[in-house]
């Protein structure tokens, strides 16, 4: 489909004349077409390679940091090897004519290489890195990125001498206050809300399309596929980020 679907082009014509905001909701999805494995939903997914609970948890990290680390710097890899593809540049093109707010779940940096602000990274960034024990951001540089996963032993924090963590959420964790209070305010004073590649698996993300419908906004969800938000959304654009986000901003 080479054209923005009627409906989605008057909510988003809509929202404008209104002087409303846009809030946008990023998955993993929107990082597919940079080439960077999503976590589900496909054969080559990165949780149907791995297995989470040995490298997405506290627990895991506890028991084999080496192992954790090592599977994260192939992950920086990937994402430092990655380019923000048209939907991450249609998207900052986007902000500069409307007011809109950006939420990702994403961990990566390419909306920010893309030129987007992002208002709320709620589960954290790669390359935030802290100290496991402390908490102390780490700002140092980082050793040889790898080329595939291999075990590597954590640098090390220079105030407790404890492990540097990535700054991802890990499964059990709490998201980050600040950057989940962001996207509440964000779903909540939006006329529009564009969801975009995720799955709609994992809360209490997930929940936000929903808070933006009861506050009155008109919810469009940009999916190759359907998912568990499907049924949430007001209307439906089954294509891809990369092929529908410049459409709507032309």
């Amino acid at each position: 489909m080479d054209v923005v679907p009627a409906a989605i082009d008057d909510a988003l014509r809509r929202t404008i004349a209104n002087g409303g905001r846009v809030c946008v909701l990023t998955g993993a999805g929107m990082s597919a077409e940079s080439g960077l494995p999503t976590f589900r939903g496909t054969h080559d997914s990165l949780w149907s390679r791995f297995d989470p609970m040995r490298l997405a948890t506290a627990e895991a990290w506890r028991e084999d940091p080496a192992l954790v680390w090592g599977w994260y710097r192939w992950r920086m890899r990937l994402v430092r090897d990655a380019q923000p593809n048209a939907g991450h540049r249609a998207l900052a093109a986007l902000a500069q004519r409307v007011p809109l707010s950006l939420v990702t779940q994403n961990v990566d940096d390419l909306h920010e290489r893309a030129g987007s602000i992002v208002d709320a990274h709620v589960h954290g960034s790669l390359f935030a890195l802290r100290c496991f024990a402390c908490g102390r951001a780490h700002d140092g540089p980082l050793d040889d990125y790898v080329d595939g996963v291999q075990r590597i032993e954590p640098m090390r924090c220079a105030a407790c001498g404890d492990r540097i963590r990535p700054g991802v959420v890990w499964f059990g964790e709490a998201l980050p206050e600040a950057a989940w209070a962001s996207a509440v305010s964000a779903a909540g004073r939006c006329a529009l809300m564009l969801v975009v590649g995720t799955s709609g698996l994992v809360y209490p993300a997930a929940g936000l399309p929903a808070l933006a419908r009861r506050h009155g906004a008109t919810v469009v969800e940009i999916n190759p596929e359907p998912t568990a938000l499907s049924a949430e959304a007001d209307h439906v654009w089954r294509t891809t980020a990369a092929q529908a986000l410049p459409l709507l901003v032309r």
